[in-house]
């Protein structure tokens, strides 16, 4: 069982210069009702973004991607499906675009893993919505089994993106977490993965905050 969240609260609410201040820095995960609404064509590309972001800056990222937006077809998966390879191909050669052939694949192949997954629940939104809340590391593992380029940090980044509730294991927050004596490093095997959805879930429940803020208030309670 975890400790108490109070002091690490009061660390970070002291860091971040009072509650007014830290809560400005807050994440607020959607709703499930506004995930649900939320079209599959949108999810996959913020997976692409989150995809293509991997490694790179940011900002070099964000400004390519109206154009991955027009060579995508807006990212509707049924459209994407119907692409003939020499339409992939030519994004090799389009330089609008990031040109990294793994990647470019990754899109034909989670439109695919994304629409399946949409009729199996009546829309990726509500598979988002519909995983309990109390087992964020398996929506993790569910997500980078079914998609390509989707392990590691890359499912969390993109649930964060999606605003979908999670925690993310960033550097500050596994500091902190090892401050806590919830893990002894950050936590990788599904034992310490355990150990830390399960500390989270104490806290939420202590707090009445989401995972997604719990993580951030972690990262600032160190950072």
């Amino acid at each position: 069982m975890a400790s108490s969240f109070a002091p690490i609260l009061a660390r970070a609410t002291k860091r971040a210069g009072g509650a007014k201040e830290l809560d400005k820095k807050l994440p607020k995960p959607k709703s499930a009702k506004v995930l649900k609404a939320v079209g599959d064509d949108r999810y996959l590309s913020l997976m692409s973004l989150r995809i293509f972001r991997a490694g790179l800056k940011h900002s070099l990222v964000d400004a390519k991607w109206p154009a991955f937006e027009k060579a995508f077809h807006r990212f509707e998966p049924r459209r994407i499906l119907a692409m003939p390879d020499e339409a992939l191909e030519a994004c090799m050669k389009n330089e609008a675009l990031i040109r990294h052939w793994a990647k470019l694949k990754s899109i034909l192949a989670n439109a695919a893993a994304l629409l399946a997954v949409s009729k199996e629940h009546g829309g990726f939104g509500a598979y988002l919505a519909g995983w309990p809340a109390t087992d964020t590391v398996g929506l993790w593992a569910d997500i980078a089994k079914r998609f390509q380029q989707m392990g590691g940090n890359s499912g969390p980044y993109f649930l964060r993106m999606a605003e979908r509730d999670t925690f993310i294991l960033t550097d500050d927050v596994t500091a902190a977490l090892v401050a806590a004596k919830v893990v002894a490093k950050k936590p990788t095997a599904q034992a310490d993965l355990k150990l830390t959805q399960d500390a989270f879930n104490q806290w939420s429940e202590e707090t009445g905050r989401s995972q997604s803020q719990l993580s951030r208030i972690l990262a600032l309670s160190v950072g």
